[in-house]
């Protein structure tokens, strides 16, 4: 059970991070939160990975050098664009999504 909530919250704080990609506040915000995740699940991994994107990823939003809709987690590349999901890109273009 306990690891069916920690999945579904990691699935939430990517599509945060989707979201929040183009925007330096916010992009860093939800790499704060990853690298809280990252602690809280005592994931060495998460934690590097998490402090180096928080390093660089206010940086490149303010810059407009984003990688669109890569989820943020460090099982992924920074760099790797990534497919934006149907209701995101909804979001996005600023519908009810």
């Amino acid at each position: 059970m306990e690891i069916q909530i920690y999945l579904k919250a990691w699935h939430h704080l990517e599509r945060a991070h989707i979201l929040g990609q183009a925007y330096p506040i916010e992009h860093s915000l939800a790499h704060w939160k990853m690298l809280q995740f990252g602690f809280k699940i005592k994931s060495w991994k998460e934690i590097r990975g998490q402090i180096i994107r928080l390093v660089f990823g206010g940086v490149k939003s303010f810059v407009g050098k984003i990688p669109t809709g890569n989820t943020g987690g460090s099982n992924v590349h920074p760099l790797l664009k990534m497919e934006i999901p149907e209701d995101l890109k909804l979001i996005l273009k600023g519908g009810n999504g």
